[in-house]
């Protein structure tokens, strides 16, 4: 937790932890004190952070990010009527952008409809795209362009998948999703497809799955640029080669990513998931693809984000 701690301290809050993790204790204060903040590593959650703060911080909070990431906070604050300024800083590199509000800020009540979680949505939607004649359709999902770099990499792949009934009635695009399984149909040539780069951050929570989907398509997939994988629920690099390794998939591993080979004939296996939701449901994805038994050991820790995943999977698989 610590690079959540370290601006929340340079506002004015008082934290202790354990060396830098949770559990916390946080001392409120009447009035934060705004400040200019560069985000190290890209995370839209410490970004959301911080401009949460600045809404009752004293002046103008402005935070700096060298890679887009998610903007859902920056959509919800301006529904709220917030004064919240976007853009590009007057420096390098070509890709950064800040985010900005100034305090104490008042907001405006909304209604707030909450569209699907498109990261929920992935897993769905790569069961039906991998699976032979699929049909689905997935109603209501969120389609924030920040999101859907998922679909992208899927469409990329060949795979059938668009998207109907598009509206924005709120804060967030919205639309339903419809995804059918067939062979995929590369318009790039084939060859071994690559994700780096600046999509990385609004990947993030599906690159395990999309490893997984790797190892079906021809020339598999290599992921780089990905080491904020190694701190999330788990070490997701290390879980996901570990699985992929256990199905008999030939993966290699890089500090910041990794390689699967494909077309690979998945076989059942035991997974541990390392009580990581994402891990867990990316694998039980896997088990469909697999000849065989796959077991998933802990797999309650799906609940964290999904706790019917199973029961809605098992009612969409005949």
């Amino acid at each position: 937790m610590q690079r959540i701690i370290e601006p929340l301290e340079m506002m004015g809050s008082q934290i202790t932890s354990h060396a830098g993790h949770a559990p916390l204790r946080i001392a409120g204060k009447p009035q934060l004190t705004a400040i200019d903040y560069e985000l190290l590593t890209a995370s839209a959650q410490v970004k959301s952070c911080i401009l949460l703060a600045g809404l009752k911080a004293n002046g103008r909070t402005v935070v700096i990010e060298n890679e887009i990431t998610r903007d859902h906070t920056e959509r919800m604050l301006r529904w709220f009527d917030v004064a919240l300024e976007t853009g590009k800083p007057e420096r390098e590199p070509e890709n950064a952008c800040f985010a900005a509000v100034t305090g104490p800020a008042k907001l405006s009540a909304r209604d707030v409809p909450v569209p699907g979680d498109i990261s929920s949505a992935a897993f769905f939607i790569a069961a039906a795209a991998l699976l032979p004649e699929s049909s689905l359709e997935i109603a209501n999902v969120g389609l924030n362009p920040t999101r859907v770099a998922f679909l992208d990499q899927l469409q990329r792949m060949g795979f059938a998948i668009s998207a109907t009934n598009q509206s924005e009635r709120s804060n967030e695009p919205v639309g339903n999703l419809q995804v059918g399984g067939r062979r995929p149909e590369r318009q790039d040539g084939g060859g071994q497809l690559r994700i780096d780069g600046r999509v990385i951050p609004q990947l993030i929570d599906e690159l395990p799955l999309l490893a997984v989907v790797g190892s079906q398509v021809e020339g598999g997939l290599e992921i780089r640029d990905a080491k904020e994988l190694r701190v999330k629920e788990s070490d997701r690099i290390a879980a996901t080669l570990a699985g992929l390794r256990a199905m008999e998939c030939e993966v290699e591993e890089f500090p910041d990513g990794l390689r699967v080979a494909g077309p690979t004939q998945l076989r059942g296996a035991q997974i541990n998931p390392h009580g990581d939701h994402r891990i867990a449901m990316s694998f039980a994805i896997a088990g469909l693809m697999a000849k065989g038994e796959t077991e998933i050991a802990d797999a309650e820790c799906v609940a964290v984000s999904f706790p019917e995943f199973f029961e809605l999977l098992n009612s969409v698989i005949r």
